[in-house]
C-alpha cells in the first residue's frame, strides 16, 4: 500500500484548508458555548475529534481508494447493520432516533453512511462506465443507494437522507444522466415531496410550514431559531463586534448556536466580512475535490472526489440557507466549523480519500 508511494502529489492546499476551517470552527464553538458549564466539555471533544481526523485523512490517504472500494461488500454490511440497530434501539433526540450513546460521547453513523454510499456508487459507476444510461443502469444504482437510506429514513432523518439522494443524483448527472431523464425525475421529486408531506413526523411539517408561513409573534420554535440568527447576522454588519462579544450569541438567545446556527454567530462576532471568508474557504475545499475528480486515473476515483465535492457543497449552502431563512430548518451542520465528532471525522475521512485519488492521479506526459 506504501510502496512507492509519492507524497509530492499530497494536495496540501486543500489540507491547509481544512486545518484552517476546523481551527476557526473550534475557536467559535469556544465562543457560542461561553459561560454554559454544561456544554464547555464540548470545546475539548471538538479539537480531540479534528485531530483524530488529521490522523484519518493521512492514514487514508496512504492506502490506494481502490482497496476501499474492493471491500464494498462488507462497508455495506456493517452500515446496514449499524443503521437497522440505531432504527431499533437508539435515543430519540429532537424526534428522531440518530445517534448511539458510548459513555459520554453520541456516535451518528448516518456520516459515515454518506461516506459509504459515496464509495458504493463510485464502484458502481466504475463498471458500468460503459453500459448504456437506461432506466435499468438508473434504477440499478438507486437500489444500492436505497439499501442504507431506508434505515435512514425510518429513523427518521430526513435531512441526510435528501443529502445522499442529492449525491447520488449529481453522480448519475457527471456519469451521463440524459437532460429528458433528468427532467422526469425533477418531475417525480416534486410529486412525491406533494405526496409524501402528509406522512412526514410532527415536527418535520412544522418546519417546513413555519417557513412558508412564519409567526413573527413565535418565542420558541424553528420561527424564534430563526429570527435569532437573522438578528445576529443583521447586528454584525460589516466587521461584527468582536471575537466573545456577540450579543445574541453571548447572551444565548440564539439557540443551537455551536451547531446548526454556528455561521449566524460568526457572522454576528466577524461581521459579513467573516461570514463570506467562511464561504470562501468551503469553496476552495469543493474546487480542490473537483480538481481531484478532474485529474483522477479512473472513473472511481473521480466519483469519490466528486461525491465528497457535492457533499461538501450541498451540506454547506443549506446550512448556510437556514441561517439566512431562505430553505426550511433542516439540521444539517456547517462543514468542518459546526460542533459534532461522528460529522467532522466523517467529512475528514472523505478528505482522506479525496487525497488518495489526488496522490494517485493519471500521470502526464512531460
Amino acid at each position: 500500500m506504501l510502496r512507492g508511494l509519492s507524497w509530492r502529489n499530497f494536495d496540501f492546499w486543500l489540507l491547509g484548508a481544512i486545518v484552517l476551517a476546523t481551527a476557526f470552527g473550534v475557536a467559535m464553538i469556544r465562543s457560542a458555548v461561553a459561560g454554559n458549564e454544561v456544554l464547555i466539555p464540548l470545546i475539548e471533544r471538538q479539537f480531540y475529534f479534528a485531530l483524530l481526523g488529521l490522523v484519518v485523512i493521512f492514514f487514508v490517504a496512504s492506502i490506494d481508494y481502490r482497496y476501499w472500494l474492493a471491500l464494498y461488500r462488507p462497508m455495506y454490511l456493517v452500515m446496514t447493520v449499524l443503521l437497522f440497530f440505531l432504527f431499533l434501539s437508539a435515543q430519540a433526540i429532537f424526534g428522531a432516533a440518530r445517534w448511539f450513546q458510548v459513555g459520554v460521547l453520541y456516535i451518528q453513523p448516518t456520516e459515515l453512511a454518506k461516506i459509504v454510499v459515496i464509495l458504493i456508487l463510485a464502484r458502481y459507476f466504475e463498471n458500468t462506465r460503459n453500459q448504456a444510461r437506461d432506466s435499468r443502469w438508473i434504477f440499478n444504482g438507486f437500489l444500492w443507494a436505497f439499501g442504507l437510506v431506508i434505515w435512514i429514513l425510518l429513523q427518521p432523518n430526513l435531512s441526510n437522507v435528501i443529502v445522499i439522494m442529492v449525491i447520488f443524483a449529481a453522480m448519475l448527472w457527471i456519469s451521463g444522466l440524459q437532460i429528458k431523464q433528468m427532467l422526469i425525475f425533477g418531475l417525480l421529486g416534486v410529486v412525491l415531496v406533494v405526496v409524501a408531506f402528509p406522512f412526514l413526523q410532527d415536527y418535520q411539517q412544522e418546519r417546513v410550514l413555519t417557513f412558508l408561513f412564519p409567526d413573527p409573534n413565535a418565542s420558541y420554535g424553528a420561527t424564534y431559531n430563526v429570527q435569532q440568527a437573522l438578528i445576529a447576522i443583521g447586528s454584525g454588519g460589516l466587521f461584527g463586534k468582536g471575537y466573545g462579544h456577540g450579543t445574541q450569541t453571548q447572551l444565548r438567545f440564539l439557540k443551537v448556536r455551536h451547531t446548526d446556527f454556528i455561521f449566524s454567530a460568526i457572522s454576528e462576532e466577524f461581521g459579513i466580512i467573516g461570514g463570506i471568508l467562511v464561504i470562501a474557504i468551503i469553496a476552495f475545499v469543493v474546487w480542490r475535490c473537483l480538481r481531484a475528480a478532474q485529474k483522477a486515473r479512473d472513473v472511481a476515483g473521480s466519483m469519490i472526489a466528486y461525491g465528497v465535492a457535492v457533499l461538501i457543497f450541498f451540506q454547506g449552502a443549506i446550512n448556510i440557507g437556514v441561517n439566512l431563512n431562505i430553505v426550511p430548518v433542516s439540521g444539517l451542520p456547517l462543514p468542518f466549523l459546526s460542533y459534532g465528532g461522528s460529522g467532522l471525522t466523517s467529512l475528514m475521512l472523505g478528505i482522506g480519500l479525496v487525497e488518495s485519488v489526488a496522490m494517485r492521479h493519471k500521470q502526464l506526459e512531460f
